[in-house]
């Protein structure tokens, strides 16, 4: 499927992916872009084989360029450039430690070069991605070594991802100490492997996928009000200091951002 919106031209793959919690989206940008990020709860890889090059801009300064990773939370980062050309791929925290190849605990709140994570395999796979001539044969290139990374790496604890599962369908409505007892563990064990697997602690992740519900409740039109009791907001004070937290912004502000319409071409949302 192929749409444009915010000045990108968006790609998605015909179909699932082989892999459980990759999804992978093309991007083509129409001119020069320039998109604040909002968070969201999967860590994202970004594989470039256009003329580009795709600018990863950080309040402090600090600038990446080319194929990357992006851990969780990045409120103060901007993405920009002309002529971009990639395919995204955003991984679910039960498979990130696996195909990246490093724990998500030191991914977080950071962008590291691929290079640094996958060494030849990047360079490869940038060539490859450069050569084809479809977007079909750059999807099934980039998901084939996220399948092998994926098959290789160390898997989570299955109660890390039956408790990551609830706080999902729960929309981080569901209390960690309940969920805790229901898997049999203490909270300090399962706050110490939920962390090391996942790259977040599981109330903060709770959050972070609470917030991302309301984001895009109320860019898709819906009222404050009604969005901050349906997601178990204590109330709508509680949900603007959610996304000043996250965000840097308020409620207004961040869900007008070009980030929210692109994210419901590329993923479905």
């Amino acid at each position: 499927m192929r749409s444009a919106v915010a000045g990108w031209d968006v790609v998605r793959p015909p179909g699932p992916g082989r892999v459980a919690g990759v999804c992978m989206a093309g991007f083509r940008s129409a001119g020069s872009v320039d998109v604040r990020v909002v968070p969201h709860p999967a860590l994202t890889l970004v594989l470039e084989f256009g003329n580009g090059p795709l600018v990863v801009d950080r309040a402090t300064g600090r600038q990446r360029r080319g194929d990357l990773v992006a851990g969780f939370l990045h409120r103060d980062l901007r993405v920009r450039g002309a002529g971009v050309e990639c395919v995204q791929v955003r991984l679910s925290p039960l498979v990130a430690r696996a195909v990246l190849g490093a724990s998500p605990v030191a991914l977080d709140r950071t962008v590291v070069p691929l290079d640094d994570l996958w060494g030849r395999d990047a360079a490869r796979l940038r060539q490859r991605l450069g050569d084809a001539t479809s977007w079909h044969d750059r999807f099934a290139l980039a998901e084939a070594l996220v399948a092998r990374k994926a098959q290789a790496g160390p898997g989570v604890d299955p109660e890390v991802a039956w408790v990551w599962g609830r706080i999902v369908r729960s929309r981080g409505r569901a209390r960690v100490e309940a969920l805790a007892a229901e898997v049999g563990w203490s909270r300090k064990r399962l706050w110490s492997r939920f962390l090391s697997q996942i790259g977040l602690a599981p109330k903060r992740a709770a959050r972070l996928v609470r917030f991302d519900h309301a984001a895009h409740r109320l860019a898709a039109g819906e009222g404050a009000a009604g969005v901050a009791a349906d997601s178990g907001y204590v109330d709508q004070s509680h949900l603007h200091r959610d996304f000043v937290a996250f965000t840097a912004m308020t409620p207004a502000t961040a869900v007008g951002q070009p980030w929210l319409a692109v994210d419901g071409l590329a993923w479905g949302r």
